[in-house]
């Protein structure tokens, strides 16, 4: 089994996985969406109860995971932070 010491030492074992799925995700016209933003939506939604996940589970997730599901939780995600806008901000 392998360990990691971080969620940055994981991501950056599984970015070349992330990567692939941007790549579809693309193709099939959902935007240039970025790695991070994949593995934000996993961690979110897919691992928020995972515990003591396998390497091969995490790598199987990224490349299955529902395009249409990671392009509605970033649309969600933008929508929330423009919500928190305010006007004031910009001044």
């Amino acid at each position: 089994m392998c360990e990691f010491n971080s969620k940055e030492e994981l991501y950056l074992r599984v970015r070349p996985a992330l990567s692939a799925k941007s790549v579809e995700l693309e193709r099939l016209g959902y935007g240039n969406i970025k790695n991070v933003e994949i593995w934000n939506y996993l961690i979110e939604e897919k691992w928020k109860k995972g515990k003591d996940l396998m390497l091969s589970d995490i790598v199987n997730d990224i490349l299955t995971a529902d395009c249409e599901k990671i392009s509605n939780y970033i649309k969600l995600s933008i929508l929330k932070r423009t919500q928190n806008f305010d006007d004031k901000d910009i001044l």
